[in-house]
This record gives C-alpha cells, sequence and structure tokens, in this order.
C-alpha cells in the first residue's frame, strides 16, 4: 500500500472562520492557503487526522453531514464547554447519547451548522 496520510476536505461558506474555529478545536499548529481553499495540519495529538482542508462552496448546508468528525476526549464535558467558548453549539438534547463500545457521545455543531461529536467513557458514577 502507498497510502501515507488521510486528510477530510469540509465545504464550507467561510474558510476563514471555519479554520480559526477546526484550528484552535483540534490544536493544529500549521495553516496554509486562502480563499477558496484553507489546510490545517500539523497537531500535537498522538494519532491526529493528517490535515483539514476547508473548501469555499456557493451553496449553504443543505442537509446532516453524512461524514463527520469524532474528537476524543478524557472529560467529554470540559471539552464541550471549551468548544462551546470557541463556537460550537450542543446538538444532544439533555447531554450525550449512548455509542459503540460504551463510549458516549455529544453532538455538536461548527459554527456553520457541521456535525461532530466529542467522545468519551462516562466517568464510573454515571454507570
Amino acid at each position: 500500500m502507498e497510502l501515507r496520510a488521510i486528510g477530510i476536505t469540509m465545504d464550507c461558506h467561510n474558510p476563514e472562520r471555519l479554520a480559526d474555529f477546526w484550528q484552535e478545536a483540534i490544536g493544529f499548529r500549521s495553516r496554509e492557503g486562502h480563499e477558496p481553499y484553507i489546510t490545517l495540519s500539523d497537531s500535537e495529538v498522538g494519532r491526529p487526522l493528517n490535515h483539514l482542508t476547508l473548501q469555499k462552496v456557493p451553496e449553504g448546508k443543505l442537509a446532516k453531514h453524512r461524514v463527520h468528525i469524532d474528537l476524543f476526549v478524557r472529560d467529554p464535558n470540559t471539552e464541550v464547554e471549551r468548544l462551546v467558548k470557541l463556537g460550537a453549539r450542543v446538538l444532544t438534547s439533555g447531554g450525550s447519547v449512548p455509542g459503540h463500545l460504551g463510549f458516549v457521545a455529544i453532538v455538536m455543531c461548527d459554527p456553520e451548522d457541521g456535525e461532530f461529536c466529542v467522545v468519551g467513557r462516562p466517568a464510573k458514577s454515571e454507570i
């Protein structure tokens, strides 16, 4: 296999604004390009997404994304608070939803309403 990296390209209306959000949310250290394409890369995360490219498109978001980013964290509630301060919104009513393999997911959206999840294991007191 010749695969060297994996990246995601996300359609959006305002690449600069969304790049600001995702650069802080994921901790990317490198930002290259300008409209219509901005690419974020170089994260300190041990198993990071190699890069995220934000691509300006003329049409708005029409439906739920079929692909989304999952952010795996130790403390989902603290991470949700941090992301809300950056401009995200919580979509899950009443907290987290049961997930796969004992994880819970808090469904959120970025500043352009793109869905993503904050994923973690519940504290023992929550079980």
